[in-house]
Formats: C-alpha cells, structure tokens, sequence
C-alpha cells in the first residue's frame, strides 16, 4: 500500500541527502502561457532529475543484507543514475540494464556512479526478462524504474515538497503538469497533494505517439504504445502505464495533455534562456505543455515539474540553434 504514511516515511530518509528544489518563475513565460507559470526544477537535484529520490528511498528501505548482496535496475538513464549514486552511497553493488541507444551521457554518467552497467535492444529485448534472470543469478534486489512502492514513495516527496512551496507563496489550486513515462512521479505526487495540498490537480504529459497514459486514462483503461522508440523525450517513453501507478493516477489525476518533440525542444531553449536551467526534453514537456496548451489548462496559475536535465550536448545545441529565439 503507498499512502502519506510511506511517502512521509520515505521523506525522512531523505532528509539531508535529497537537495529542496526551487520554485522558479518568468514574467517572459507568462506572458506566452498567458498565465502565472510556476517551474518546479527537479533537473537541479543530484544526478540531474528527481530520479534520486526514488532510488534512494528504494535502497535505503532494504535491509542490510540485501544492500551488501546489491541491486539492479533498469532504466534509459535517469532512474539508472539515481539507483546507481543511491547504491553507491550505500556501499552496494549495482548493475544497471540500460538501451544500447540511451544517451552517451547517461551511459557514462552511470558508469562513473559506480554501476556495472548492462546494454540491450529495446527494440528487440525485453528489459523485464533481463533484469529478472540478472537478479536471480546473482541474488541482487531489482528496484523497478517505477512500478516498486518505495519507489513511488520516494518521487511523492518531490510532491511534499510542492505543497509546502505553494502554501509559501499562498497558491492554493492549479494544475500541477508532471512529464510522465510509467507514472511513478505522477503517482506520488498526486498522492502527496492529494494529502497536503488537495487544491492541486496533477496532470500527467507525454510526447505526441507515447501518450499511453493520456490514452489510457480517458478509456478507463490500460492502453499500449505501438512503438517502444522514435521521441527525442527517451527518459519518459515506456510501452504501458504502471500496474501500481495507474490505479493511483486513474484515481487522481485530471487528463492527460500530449505535446510534440518540437514543442519539448522549444521548452527547453526557453527553460535555458528564461530561467537559466538545463532540461532535456523528456524533462521538458510539463513546461511544453504549460507554453503550448494554454487552452487545455484552467486557470490563473499552472506548475510544471521540470523532472530532468541530462541532455547531450549535441541535442541540445540542436534545441538552442533552432528555437533560442523563441
């Protein structure tokens, strides 16, 4: 069960370890929203996105023996690095199952976190199959990317988070826009809001042909992506929603809002050129969709959770040459 209990559980073993992201805002972004525009820049905690949360309350939740027999995850890159600085911190091995076409960043940012880091074809593999028989052969805990409760508990407290800055600066209801893959963030912080901030309604956002959540939450039930890759937004393309996130996120959340790569590369040359951070587009596409969907949103005021910033250089550089003048 994930309930306030866990995730505040979760809140105090990250006490001291997890950084308190800021709430920034821009005149310039508001007035091409047309609205108040609040960013919530997780791509500023460590390992570059909110991904450390979730591993770090996974590994700090497991006991001491299965910590000094290790974890594995699997992940394209950003819940690989938080599992993997997690891990390391702990003194636990790590092996991380990561595409063969992730970012080179990634890749080598994983590496130097310490992991043993495993490749696949996602095109071809099945990432599941490989990290259950990895796990078995060598008795590691396998710490799913989002469908693990401590995982989830973890990514709720960037929610706690949110409540207590909004209640600073005496908002009181909004869309909260969180870039989506399997739902764990979406999920945690709809039940952190749900809890301490219940004028909040989270709104889950995915690349256009990856909208699986968006698609799933209007039938009411689960729906598959046809393809597994092809979106410059690789940190949130998943095949399905979680089986644990989207009982939550049916629960909770209002629609989901989809935008298209270009509309994630012009967030961010515009998250770079307006509030001085760095997004990858993945992490990109709440504020795509807080810019660009203005008439999908209700409103005064409507918060983005900027999730991730691990973008290679050459991407973004594309981003900046080809929309910097936005």
């Amino acid at each position: 069960m994930i309930d306030i209990a866990r995730i505040e559980a979760a809140s105090f073993r990250l006490a001291g370890h997890a950084l308190r992201t800021p709430l920034l805002g821009s005149s310039f972004l508001n007035e091409i929203a047309g609205r108040r525009v609040w960013v919530k820049a997780e791509c500023l905690q460590h390992t570059g996105s909110f991904k450390f949360r979730g591993g770090w309350a996974a590994v700090s939740a497991l006991s001491a023996e299965a910590r000094q027999k290790g974890v594995i995850a699997y992940s394209s890159g950003n819940h690989a690095q938080g599992v993997a600085l997690a891990a390391q911190r702990h003194g636990a091995p790590c092996v991380i199952v990561m595409p063969s076409d992730a970012p080179r960043l990634k890749l080598a940012n994983t590496r130097a976190y310490g992991a043993e880091v495993v490749t696949y074809d996602r095109a071809r593999e099945n990432r599941d199959a490989i990290g259950a028989r990895m796990a078995a052969l060598r008795g590691l805990t396998l710490i799913k990317p989002y469908d693990e409760p401590e995982v989830i508990a973890g990514q709720g407290t960037c929610g706690l988070e949110l409540a207590e800055q909004v209640t600073e600066i005496g908002l009181r209801t909004a869309d909260v826009l969180v870039c989506c893959g399997g739902g764990g963030l979406t999920a945690g912080v709809a039940l952190a809001l749900e809890s301490r901030a219940p004028g909040l309604r989270v709104r889950p956002v995915e690349p256009e042909g990856f909208d699986d959540t968006a698609r799933s939450l209007a039938a009411g039930e689960v729906r598959r992506n046809a393809r597994l890759s092809g979106s410059v937004c690789d940190a949130i393309v998943t095949p399905v929603p979680g089986a644990i996130t989207f009982p939550i996120n049916r629960r909770l959340c209002g629609p989901g809002l989809v935008v298209t790569d270009d509309q994630a590369l012009m967030a961010v040359a515009l998250a770079f050129k307006r509030l001085k951070i760095v997004l990858e587009p993945g992490g990109a596409v709440a504020l795509a969709a807080a810019l660009f969907h203005p008439g999908q949103i209700a409103g005064e005021d409507v918060i983005a959770i900027a999730t991730g910033g691990n973008i290679d250089a050459a991407l973004f550089q594309t981003a900046l040459s080809r929309f910097g003048d936005l």
